[in-house]
């Protein structure tokens, strides 16, 4: 069969870069001095094909959600430390909870990301920041994240959840739950971290979204920026992002110097006081709304599709919501305090992080030689760790398939579940996510019933993050007493 020109050239492209990279790799590691040693003290295991190593196989098998057995496959054969090639480098795979503390203790080990994600969002993101800019950037989103400042998002969050459900759900008959809760995600991101209110911003956030979301397609392609590739067309989206945000800047930028803002009102106003230059501004704003939107928008997807398929689970969250209603008067806003009732639901939403963590993998780079389980991992090389290889675990969650939101009723060894990071690198918008989740849940669970739609079977692929067969089309049902009627 003839193959297409524009797929031969994508082809050819494909190959020389990863040519490139391997041999720029190999002969950084190719010191004589300290060959025998490291080949002696490597993890066990093959690099795979010269060129792109095991790359397409575990791309294939995020596509067709088979990603945890082919892990498996790999620890089977070598261990619970072993090496391969990701993307162009050598990676060293690590399992098991003192893997996970490793990856997130190590002082030898620094956050990445690859080529693509970076080229999406900007090469001056947190993630790879290090020293001093780093600690500069974390403080300045910290400041907006911290506990205290949380607790003054919820009647904001309050507000977009309920204009959401009136304008998307009420009336329809069917709902397409991840592209709705995208939405519903994006809305709170602005609103509340950005400062982007619904009415005076509504143009910008139209723009804003459209340049954003074919972004996330294009974090884990080959880096091969041609027009019809899926990295080219996502670059060329995120090229539309970074000017909406431009211009946002300007705006915040022009109030600020007139006296009408104040540095605490959202986080890009808070990095223009700090002297942050634009593109760093901008490399961060892009990062924290991959990080926070379709995160968010995952766990409250997927803990839809686990209540559907676990009723009783589903009428305990409804019951417990339904308390929390029944003690509000008509139209008032949830509470901090009434967040706190909500420990079963926060449960069913921390089971579903069990299941089907949002971020399949945290990779991390050595910024030297380090040693882990007897084996060497040498400066320069990507360790990965998979959430799934613990959180899956049988000698450490009985019956890992099961969806039992009990079991976070007792404290969980630590390092095995990682769904926020581990240690002192908790991420900092775990608290944010929370309130999120349960203001979000209890609105749709005390205006709305659902069930899957005929021919939904819930199959999801995990490429580039977890992402149900037709966004997860439920049927829903509004209830005689709902508050999502309430007015804004």
């Amino acid at each position: 069969m003839e193959m297409d020109p524009s797929m031969v050239a994508a082809l050819a492209a494909v190959i020389l870069v990863s040519v490139l990279l391997v041999l720029s790799r190999l002969k950084k590691q190719s010191s004589p001095q300290d060959g025998p040693r490291r080949k002696q003290k490597l993890p066990p295991g093959p690099f795979g094909l010269p060129v792109v190593g095991q790359t397409l196989g575990l791309l294939g098998a995020l596509r067709a959600n088979t990603a945890e057995a082919w892990l498996r496959r790999q620890v089977s054969k070598y261990g619970p430390v072993s090496k391969l090639s990701l993307f162009g480098c050598p990676t060293a795979f690590v399992v098991g909870p003192s893997a996970n503390k490793f990856l997130f203790s190590s002082t030898a080990l620094t956050a990445m990301s690859n080529r693509s994600f970076n080229s999406m969002v900007g090469w001056r993101n947190i993630r790879e920041l290090a020293g001093a800019d780093h600690r500069r950037i974390r403080a300045m989103m910290v400041q907006f994240l911290k506990l205290e400042v949380v607790r003054g998002y919820v009647a904001s969050m309050d507000d977009e959840v309920r204009h959401h459900l009136r304008t998307h759900w009420s009336g329809h008959a069917t709902v397409s739950v991840m592209p709705s809760m995208k939405s519903l995600t994006f809305d709170i991101m602005c609103t509340v971290i950005f400062g982007l209110g619904r009415e005076d911003h509504a143009a910008v956030r139209r723009e804003l979204l459209a340049g954003f979301e074919p972004l996330v397609r294009g974090i884990w392609s080959i880096p091969v920026n041609l027009p019809f590739t899926t990295f080219g067309k996502c670059l060329a989206a995120s090229q539309r992002g970074r000017r909406a945000v431009a211009g946002i800047l300007k705006e915040k930028r022009a109030k600020l110097e007139r006296g009408e803002s104040s540095p605490s009102d959202d986080l890009m106003t808070r990095m223009l006081s700090e002297g942050t230059s634009e593109g760093e501004i901008i490399d961060n704003v892009m990062f924290v709304m991959v990080a926070a939107h379709d995160t968010s928008a995952t766990l409250l997807t997927f803990l839809m599709k686990h209540l559907d398929a676990n009723r009783d689970a589903y009428a305990r969250v409804v019951a417990e919501q339904e308390e929390v209603a029944r003690s509000k008067a008509p139209g008032d806003a949830l509470s901090w305090e009434d967040l706190g009732k909500m420990k079963y639901t926060w449960s069913a939403a921390m089971e579903t992080l069990r299941l089907v963590p949002p971020v399949f993998a945290n990779i991390k780079r050595a910024v030297e030689d380090v040693e882990f389980d007897g084996h060497l991992i040498p400066k320069g090389w990507q360790v990965l760790s998979a959430s799934n290889m613990t959180q899956w675990d049988d000698a450490i969650f009985p019956e890992p398939g099961r969806f039992d939101p009990a079991r976070f009723d007792n404290p969980i060894p630590p390092y095995s579940f990682v769904a926020f990071g581990g240690g002192a690198r908790v991420c900092p918008g775990n608290e944010f996510a929370r309130v999120e989740t349960l203001v979000a849940m209890h609105y749709i669970v005390t205006g709305f019933r659902w069930k899957l739609a005929a021919g939904c079977d819930g199959s999801f692929s995990r490429h580039p993050l977890p992402s149900p067969a037709q966004g997860l089309l439920i049927n829903i049902e509004p209830l005689e007493a709902t508050t999502t009627t309430t007015t804004s």
